[in-house]
Parts: C-alpha cells; sequence; structure tokens
C-alpha cells in the first residue's frame, strides 16, 4: 500500500482503489488552487488507467469541504485581480463537470461539512454516503454569491421545488435530510465507515459500479428524520417556492404565516431577508433555468454569472457579504441593491451574458469526454 502526499491532498493506493483526502482540516478542507488542480490531474489520471477500478474520496477532520476559499477570492478582487479568481472558478467547474461525467465509480464520505464547492466535489460523483455527522448547506446568497459548482443542475433535480429552498435559504440539511431529497445516495454510521472502506477495496474484476452498490447497499441504513425537518414541509416549500419571483416566493410565505403561525416559515421568511437581494434573483432564475440544461450548459452559464459576480459592475455584494461573515463577522452587511425591488430584471439579465467588454475573456471551454456510457451523464 503506497501512501502518497502531495500535503493537500494525500493519496493512498490501494490494488484497484485510490483513496484521496483533503487535507485542511484547520481550513475545513476548503479547497485551495493547488486542491482543485491536484484531484483534477489525479482523475483524469484514473480515468485512463485500466488498474483503478474506484476512486474514494474522503475529507480530513470534521468537514468533507466547506467550499471554496472565498476569502482568497476576496483578496485577489480587492488587490484589482478578479480574473485570477475567475480563472480559479473555470478550474473547479472543469473539475465538477469531469466528475459529472466520470466513467468510473467515484464514492465520497460525506462525515462531517459539506457546503459550496464541497458538494461540487461528491454530488457530481455516482456515489455519495452521508453520516450523522454530515451537515450539508449551499450557503452562497447571505455572503453575496449564488449556489454555483453545477448546483443549478442539481438542486433543480430534487424532489418538487426543495432545491429553490436549499438554494436560495442556505438552509442546513443532515445526513438523513440528505439521503431523504437524494443529495446522498446511502447512509452509513460513522463507527461503520473504516469496515466499509476495507470492504470496498475488495473490489476485483467484477463489475466495479455493481460491486460498489452491492457493498454500499449492504452498510446502507434508513435513518429517521426529526419531526422538524424541512423535508416535512415539502408541500408548503412546493406551494411557496414555486412562485415565479422572489417577492412573491415571500408573500406566498407570509400568507401560509398568517394561516398558522410557525417557527420554521418565520425562520425561512428571515434568511431570505438577510440574504443579498442580487444574490437571490439572480439564484432563482439560475436554479429554474438548469431545470431545462444538461450538467455542461448549467456549469457554462455559471461560469459567466460567477465572472459578473467577481467583476462587480453590477453589484459588489459578494465583498461586502464575505467582509460581513467571514473577516469582520459583524454580519450585518449592507446590500446595494439594498431591496428586491430594486433588483431590476434589466440588471438580472446582465449575469446571464457573456462579459463581452473584458479583453480576453472567453466562456468556459470544457474538455471533450469520449466513449461515454449513458450512466456517467445523469447521476441525480
Amino acid at each position: 500500500m503506497a501512501l502518497e502526499s502531495h500535503s493537500q491532498i494525500l493519496v493512498e493506493e490501494k490494488p484497484s482503489v485510490r483513496i484521496l483526502t483533503l487535507n485542511r482540516p484547520k481550513q475545513l478542507n476548503a479547497l485551495s488552487l493547488n486542491m482543485v488542480t491536484r484531484l483534477l490531474q489525479l482523475f483524469l489520471a484514473y480515468e485512463e488507467d485500466p488498474s483503478v477500478k474506484l476512486v474514494i474520496l474522503q475529507g480530513q477532520g470534521r468537514a468533507f469541504c466547506a467550499g471554496g476559499d472565498v476569502s482568497a477570492v476576496v483578496r485577489d478582487i480587492g488587490l484589482g485581480n478578479w480574473r485570477r479568481s475567475a480563472d480559479f472558478m473555470s478550474l473547479e467547474y472543469t473539475l465538477n463537470y469531469v466528475m459529472a461525467t466520470y466513467c468510473k465509480a467515484q464514492i465520497s464520505i460525506l462525515n462531517g461539512i459539506v457546503m459550496g464547492g464541497g458538494a461540487g466535489v461528491c454530488v457530481h460523483g455516482r456515489f455519495r454516503v452521508a453520516t450523522e455527522n454530515t451537515v450539508f448547506a449551499m450557503p452562497e446568497t447571505a455572503l453575496g454569491l449564488f449556489p454555483d459548482v453545477g448546483a443549478s443542475y442539481f438542486l433543480s433535480r430534487l424532489p418538487g421545488f426543495f432545491g429553490e429552498y436549499v438554494g436560495l435559504t442556505g438552509a442546513r440539511l443532515n445526513g438523513a435530510e440528505m439521503f431523504a431529497c437524494g443529495l446522498a445516495t446511502h447512509f452509513v454510521p460513522s463507527t461503520r465507515l473504516t469496515a466499509l472502506q476495507e470492504d470496498l477495496c475488495r473490489v476485483g474484476s467484477s463489475d466495479p459500479v455493481t460491486f460498489a452498490s452491492t457493498i454500499l447497499d449492504a452498510y446502507t441504513q434508513h435513518p429517521h428524520l426529526e419531526p422538524q425537518s424541512a423535508f416535512y414541509r415539502l408541500d408548503v416549500i412546493d406551494r411557496c417556492f414555486s412562485r415565479r419571483t422572489v417577492e412573491e416566493i415571500i408573500s406566498a410565505l407570509k400568507r401560509e404565516a398568517t394561516h398558522k403561525p410557525d417557527d420554521w416559515i418565520s425562520a425561512t421568511i428571515g434568511a431570505l431577508k438577510k440574504a443579498s437581494p442580487a444574490s437571490l434573483k439572480i439564484t432563482l432564475r439560475s436554479i429554474r433555468e438548469g431545470r431545462l440544461q444538461g450538467v455542461g450548459q448549467c456549469l457554462i452559464r455559471e461560469n459567466r454569472m460567477v465572472s459578473h459576480v467577481m467583476k462587480g459592475d453590477i453589484s459588489k455584494d459578494l465583498v461586502e457579504g464575505s467582509r460581513a461573515i467571514l473577516i469582520d463577522k459583524d454580519r450585518n452587511p449592507k446590500w446595494e441593491p439594498r431591496r428586491l425591488e430594486d433588483m431590476k430584471d434589466s440588471m438580472v439579465e446582465q449575469y446571464f451574458k457573456r462579459v463581452e467588454e473584458e479583453d480576453g475573456w472567453e466562456d468556459l471551454k470544457l474538455p471533450p469526454r469520449k466513449h461515454l456510457p449513458p450512466s456517467a451523464i445523469a447521476k441525480l
């Protein structure tokens, strides 16, 4: 058994399996440029290596991965170098696409925090294993960003309008909720993970996807949802989050609250009111467009959107949100525009256009993928 260390990504080589460990535990395994570059290099190499049957991805410490390194992105923007951060995002989206179209089985062990960019490096893979320690969220609207990394593809494919709810509010889901809504394919108690990994490493010459599926099914439990779980509110979520605009979603929630006062509805309205108006509006449109697009189209569109967010011509909410939440931590962002009604449709529209006036900026060019089985495309 070989163990190779590129410090931020640990590589353990078993006869037919590679175990990759995200290794920035103090930063909750937030993705750096080094990590994304290395993961892309490894995934592409393993695809060409016939001896590699399965790839297991996990995180060191109490997180799987808490997302991209937003502080580094905001630092670049502050130095007038938003293009460097936009290039990082393009590379991250390329990795997401390779994972979404991967012809070998990726098994992600989500024993801890999974947020933002962390969802991008697991949800696109074939198998996602949640535990009782899993905490999932797409918290971008509270930061002045939007759920990216292909979230407009995977959130739009959750039951009903649950994806709009998760993406707009930044709601936290536990492992049982991830499993119930399909973001996780399996639920395994953390005490069984070591044994699970040992069994997965016994993959032989049999079909690796069937083998992995059989092993995972044998370990999976069906956890009970907590009585207050948002997943029990799907009827309310569908009634409210199916509305055409963010304003109409909030009005519908307020109407529900007048019929029957409810802490969950109050908290949901509160989360929407705290979020960036610009972020809420582009997020809703992004998820709605994602319902009709393939994963590649979603990533190309999200790359346009994130370039506009970083350039900051329409709104500088990412810098302000990061200041309020991550840097000064006063949790009191001064959004601009301040109100939903001031974020006009024409402003929203700009985020979905090419960044025309920028020298050398190009739409995301996804790598050609050859000999793909149909199962490599749609995993959700």
